[in-house]
């Protein structure tokens, strides 16, 4: 077992104890973080540094930008799509503040890489929920769909009718803004020429993915099978499930983004970003998202790559192995030390979720991956506890959070 190197993490139950922790973060922060941007231009380096420039910086324009895309979404006239956009929001909200830890790796620029960020997030959950509760299982419409998100990795491709093969259509243009959105940050890249390749491959396979695994019941695994085959080598030392689980991660893409933003980029780093990312870095990200999600998806009727394996113990094998590739592969980028970071961050945010407690042996799982990951998992694991735990304190109080206050926060970036 990997020791921990946290004094505290033998009390980290106790809140009096943790809350100390946070208060030493918020200290650390007003120290070492005092660039103009409030973030500094240094990456963070420890994991108190790196929660503090979250809990204080990031997780709040996360919050803004959310509100105001949950504004839009309550105007969308189709009953149905409205739905669809509120409840992706609403129940996906981690997604966009996990994502957005790359906005630290975009200097000055942070805020424009979280307004990307919350918009790409935000196309994929309603895009996702839309395929997952679709009036169709046709997969024309699932490529019309995701066409969306082709649309928002260019700079000006024309925004279409992406609701073309289905009976709603009535959005508000909601859609199409999130794509605008996007674009609007595409073309602010000095170095969008060496990225937009990688952006385009990573993409592809998210798309792909999506149309596969939402067709019919009786063509989903063979379709799956078959694209693993033409698209995976010989040697990819992966299940046909995992590497559709890796194919279904937007992390790549949020780092290359932020990379660019930050004025970091040549096509050196572009490569080692994807290598480092896809599979294993992707994999694991998914398949915890899948892990935790799986009472929901059973009784819904949707399709979990978890259940795949072949026991739960040959889960929790694949699970640390993917665990130990992610940790060889980022050493070779640049601040790998964050990254290693946000790897086991992940790990700690997706165990330290409610669901976890209704899962067959979750706990045994979950102190598995811990110890697989070492003490800096831990530490995030019991942060986001007890961040969950303070917004629910605070959703208590008379105090709500304004959706009109992000449009004047966030400028023109």
């Amino acid at each position: 077992m990997k020791q921990t190197n946290w004094t505290c993490l033998h009390t980290v139950t106790k809140l009096g104890v943790f809350y100390n922790v946070c208060l030493q973060a918020k200290t650390v922060t007003s120290c070492a973080l005092l660039g103009g941007n409030g973030l500094g231009y240094s990456i963070p380096k420890t994991p108190v540094t790196l929660m503090a420039a979250v809990y204080r910086k990031i997780f709040p324009a996360v919050h803004k930008e959310l509100a105001y895309w949950q504004e839009r979404a309550q105007q969308i006239p189709d009953n149905e799509l409205r739905n669809q956009a509120l409840a992706s929001i609403e129940s996906k909200r981690f997604h966009c503040l996990g994502g957005a830890v790359y906005a630290l790796l975009s200097g000055y620029r942070w805020q424009e890489a979280i307004r990307f960020i919350v918009a790409y997030q935000t196309i994929s959950d309603y895009l996702d929920n839309l395929c997952d509760r679709s009036t169709s299982m046709d997969p024309g419409d699932f490529q019309q769909l995701h066409q969306a998100m082709t649309d928002a990795l260019s700079q000006g491709n024309p925004i279409k009718n992406y609701y073309a093969f289905r009976h709603e259509q009535r959005d508000g243009e909601y859609l199409a803004d999130l794509v605008r959105t996007c674009q609007k940050t595409m073309r602010k890249l000095d170095n969008y020429a060496i990225i937009t390749g990688y952006l385009s491959q990573l993409e592809t396979l998210y798309s792909d993915l999506q149309v596969h695994k939402h067709v019919r019941w009786d063509e989903r695994i063979s379709r799956l099978k078959a694209w693993f085959r033409d698209r995976a080598s010989a040697s990819t030392p992966l299940y046909w499930y995992e590497f559709a689980a890796a194919a279904g991660s937007t992390l790549g893409i949020f780092c290359l983004v932020s990379y660019t933003l930050g004025g970091r980029m040549n096509e050196n780093v572009a490569g080692q970003v994807v290598d480092s990312y896809f599979p294993f870095m992707q994999g694991i990200h998914i398949l915890l998202d899948y892990y935790i999600d799986q009472e929901e998806d059973r009784r819904e009727g949707d399709l979990n790559f978890c259940n795949y394996y072949e026991s739960h113990a040959h889960m929790k094998e694949r699970f640390n192995y993917f665990i130990r590739q992610a940790d060889r592969h980022v050493q070779q980028l640049m601040d790998r030390q964050f990254h290693k970071m946000v790897h086991h961050g992940l790990v700690g945010l997706y165990l330290g979720d409610p669901k976890v407690k209704e899962l067959y042996e979750g706990m045994d799982i979950t102190n598995a991956l811990l110890r697989e990951s070492g003490s800096t998992a831990s530490f995030f694991h019991w942060n986001v506890k007890l961040y969950h735990w303070i917004r629910k304190i605070k959703a208590r109080l008379p105090f709500p959070e304004k959706a009109g206050d992000r449009e004047s926060s966030r400028g023109d970036g």
